[in-house]
């Protein structure tokens, strides 16, 4: 009779991060409304009863996937150059120049899977929507307290708006990354980036 002790301690039949990085890939192309538990488990050549397993429901995958492209590169990169750059304009300058290379990067579907995994969202799973809307808000405010530092430290006039600022700053991110979802190149973005930025107030005198 064989020792059935290691069965019991086996690691995991699939590497974990493998398949966090396949689903992720997958919702960032399809969106979280049309991609199925059955393409996921493909796609991660995992069983349902694994995919359950390890990362509970369909909802906790996503999660988990969204919190981990947010650590990787391409989801960090705004963060970075905040917490980098010495100034706000340089900071803001930096991030709107990497979002044209980042979001038309052909080793990874184009966008930012932030600001396009929640098209087309049932009202059944309107908490992902929130979930990441509310996620968006929160860059939002990160954007409009740098801005702030900005106006408090001179580098900004004082009757600059940093709210009004961020927002427009916002949108012009996620403007950018639906013309990359819609085959916009690196140069394009980088042409709206640099439009974008020709909007920044001078300093006050």
């Amino acid at each position: 009779m064989g020792d059935t002790r290691a069965k019991r301690g086996r690691p995991r039949a699939f590497d974990r991060d493998a398949a966090l990085t396949a689903a992720t890939r997958l919702f960032w192309e399809r969106g979280y409304e049309a991609t199925s538990v059955g393409e996921l488990t493909e796609a991660m050549d995992i069983r349902p009863g694994s995919l359950y397993a390890a990362f509970g429901d369909k909802k906790s995958l996503f999660r988990e996937v969204v919190h981990s492209y947010g650590r990787s590169p391409v989801g960090a990169f705004m963060g970075v150059a905040l917490d980098e750059e010495p100034t706000a304009q340089g900071a803001f300058t930096r991030i709107l120049r990497e979002a044209a290379v980042v979001y038309t990067d052909p080793s990874h579907p184009a966008g930012c899977l932030t600001i396009s995994a929640a098209t087309n969202v049932t009202p059944q799973d309107a908490e992902v929507a929130a979930f990441l809307r509310d996620m968006r808000n929160r860059n939002l405010d990160v954007f409009q307290a740098r801005l702030e530092m900005a106006r408090q430290a001179g580098e900004l006039p004082f009757t600059a708006n940093p709210r009004a600022m961020a927002a427009y700053f916002a949108a012009v991110i996620q403007g950018m990354s639906q013309r990359a979802c819609d085959g916009a190149t690196a140069t394009e973005l980088t042409e709206t980036a640099e439009l974008a930025l020709a909007a920044w107030p001078a300093p006050r005198g």
